[in-house]
């Protein structure tokens, strides 16, 4: 896998978070090997390969994958989605700009990853912690991502830490993203380098 295949699957994380965080607001429901994959991915702090982080599997990634192809085309893209993932980027540039932050993060997530070899990583007190770590310090900034979807749903019992959680995994992937060259210039001008990209990695 060359670096700009890359590139366009750890962007594709930062959309599959947008899709994952844009449904359970609005219905309570997502597709759960996408969640899984994410929050698996925000617990892995030190991955062996960049394919460890998704799994090794591409289709892991596959509903970000459809996402970030319908944004690249400006086709099928709803507008939450496309907020929130441009969102997610813009609050990883905070974070990298914020050293203290940063090492807050680290040691934060290296305690749940702990708790998550206690308790299993999926469990509801380790998505709790995830959620946690992400309102004690990517919520603290001036800029914020406010969720839109149903109220109701937004305030029932799990549901703010599961949304905060998935958002942690967006900022995680933008991370990666940056890591692999990612720039934001170049979702405006390298569109099509992108979607080549992404193409690339389905043959």
């Amino acid at each position: 896998m060359n670096r700009d295949e890359r590139q366009a699957l750890a962007l594709a994380g930062v959309f599959q978070a947008a899709t994952v965080v844009d449904e359970l607001a609005r219905t309570g429901h997502t597709n759960e090997r996408a969640r899984e994959t994410l929050i698996r991915a925000t617990l892995d702090t030190n991955p062996e390969t960049f394919e460890s982080i998704y799994g090794g599997q591409i289709n892991n990634l596959r509903l970000g994958i459809d996402t970030l192809e319908g944004v690249l085309t400006r086709q099928q893209a709803s507008p939450n989605v496309m907020r929130y993932g441009f969102s997610l980027i813009l609050l990883m540039n905070r974070l990298r700009n914020n050293e203290q932050m940063m090492s807050t993060l680290g040691e934060r997530l290296t305690r749940v990853r702990g708790q998550a070899d206690h308790f299993g990583e999926l469990h509801d007190n380790v998505v709790a912690s995830l959620g946690e770590i992400y309102q004690d310090t990517l919520s603290t900034f001036r800029y914020r991502i406010v969720v839109q979807g149903d109220p109701s749903l937004l305030q029932s019992r799990h549901m703010p830490e599961q949304v905060r959680t998935i958002l942690l995994s967006g900022v995680r992937f933008a991370l990666l993203w940056h890591q692999q060259g990612g720039r934001r210039w170049k979702l405006v001008l390298g569109r099509s380098g992108i979607r080549r990209a992404l193409q690339s990695l389905d043959h």
